[in-house]
């Protein structure tokens, strides 16, 4: 685990009654804005007249995607893709989305985002039945309950709709038959979702930009539970799972989804000022420059500024091209990679009181070296507010905090950790305001992570490499 979280998955699916139509193309450009939810692999399958076919690997979208790759995909009528961060399973292409699988009635490919919470025991028991994986992430175990049932059953919907009462946890899916395209949102709908259309062609997303991104409309978003089931006759909703307490994750809003998204009504945008404006109103300060940490700082930063009074500043300039995989082998070369990945603009901090907005601290040593990096550019004095409240608890719902062990906040109270920042103060978002961030928004939130609270009972904790042993750690 890194010093910050990550990027869930990102998932993308486009249904056209033009069999021929050129699907691939909107799927690539679609990936591109939701490239920031996955940055180690992505994959593209499209359905031609009832043949599927797919090309995945690790990598960024536009260094996968050649022009020849994109060919070879071709045409079609229906296409889904998937751009991955891996929160179980490790990094490598046979771990990479879609998946797709043929059975005795026929083809499927699925993409997934979040995590199942019962994916050992339905592993485990898939496995005694003769079952055989080529993977070692959840997506697999889920599209074989699905195929399970599908062979049971008179249709791929019904078979979804009979999986879900075995699926527990976090599960967005774009689901493709020959036939059908199918959106799949979990009961409590812990991940985002969203359904929009193009000419007639109806289009899913995990977030309103990838709509943005390819000139689609917004429609509305998949409620927690739902099926939408995609066909020749148009669209139709399955709600058989739909009613129980929503719990989309809060940290959505914080950090995960792109600025200019909005999920279930509310824009991320907002949001994040508004987390801003509530940390100036929690922890006041007397400063001469509020800076945020790019990128997801900096909304955070110009709520904090507004609220308070406090001038808005740009304090660091970012190498983009960077990626989050860069390698540090020595203490010496973490060190060096915060310089290499931000730079501080002297004028902005230099002799300055600095008020510092990031999003989270995970275990610490990233921002630590950061409030160092302002103090060698000068900085008089430099006061570090969080936009979310302290890690205490593992998140089990799709992000990479899997243990307590990692979480700074679980070692050390808050005057601890500012020591350890050096940092002159610290003040993080309470729980209380962390729910109130995104205004308007139609929907309950899940900030187990923060208080311990979780939508659904608590599952058992299972590592990110819970289906990955050596032969002497089988015991």
């Amino acid at each position: 685990m890194s010093d910050n979280f990550h990027e869930k998955c990102g998932i993308f699916g486009i249904y056209s009654k033009n069999a021929a139509s050129d699907v691939t193309a909107h799927v690539y450009h679609a990936l591109f804005a939701l490239q920031h939810r996955g940055q180690e692999s992505c994959g593209i399958a499209v359905c031609s007249e009832g043949l599927i076919q797919h090309y995945n690997d690790t990598g960024l979208v536009p260094d996968v995607f050649t022009k020849d790759t994109l060919d070879k995909l071709g045409k079609g009528g229906m296409a889904i893709g998937h751009v991955r961060y891996s929160t179980t399973g490790q990094k490598n292409r046979e771990n990479a989305q879609p998946i797709v699988v043929r059975h005795i009635k026929g083809s499927m490919a699925i993409a997934h985002n979040g995590s199942v919470t019962n994916a050992a025991a339905l592993r485990e028991k898939l496995e005694r039945e003769g079952a055989l994986f080529h993977t070692t992430n959840d997506t697999e175990i889920i599209l074989h309950v699905i195929t399970k049932k599908r062979i049971q059953t008179s249709s791929i919907e019904t078979a979804i709709e009979q999986a879900m009462h075995d699926i527990q946890g976090a599960y967005s899916l774009v689901i493709m038959s020959p036939s059908k395209l199918i959106a799949v949102r979990d009961p409590q709908g812990f991940r985002p979702l969203c359904m929009g259309k193009l000419h007639g062609d109806f289009i899913f997303a995990s977030e309103s930009c990838a709509l943005d991104s390819i000139g689609a409309d917004f429609i509305r978003d998949i409620e927690p539970g739902e099926i939408v089931v995609i066909d020749k006759d148009g669209d139709r909703s399955i709600k058989t799972h739909c009613g129980k307490q929503s719990g989309l994750c809060v940290f959505e809003y914080i950090y995960f989804a792109r600025p200019d998204s909005v999920i279930e009504g509310a824009s991320v945008h907002n949001a994040r000022q508004r987390a801003g404006s509530f940390l100036a109103l929690e922890h006041p300060v007397q400063a001469d420059v509020v800076i945020g940490v790019p990128d997801s700082g900096l909304d955070a930063a110009l709520g904090f500024s507004r609220q308070s009074g406090i001038p808005y500043g740009f304090g660091f300039v970012k190498n983009r091209y960077i990626g989050r995989t860069f390698i540090q082998p020595s203490q010496e070369e973490r060190d060096r990679s915060v310089r290499i990945k931000l730079n501080t603009i002297e004028a902005t901090v230099k002799n300055k009181r600095v008020v510092l907005i990031d999003d989270s601290i995970v275990r610490g040593t990233t921002m630590r070296r950061i409030v160092n990096l302002l103090r060698e550019t000068g900085a008089k004095e430099v006061h570090l507010r969080i936009s979310s409240p302290p890690f205490i608890n593992p998140c089990y719902f799709g992000t990479d905090i899997d243990s307590r062990e990692n979480l700074i906040a679980c070692k050390m109270s808050i005057p601890e950790i500012r020591e350890f920042l050096e940092a002159d103060s610290l003040g993080y978002l309470s729980v209380d305001h962390v729910t109130k961030i995104a205004e308007n928004a139609k929907c309950g939130f899940c900030y187990g992570c923060f208080s311990g609270k979780y939508p659904v009972p608590e599952p058992a904790p299972a590592p990110k490499n819970k289906f990955e042993f050596k032969i002497g750690e089988l015991g």
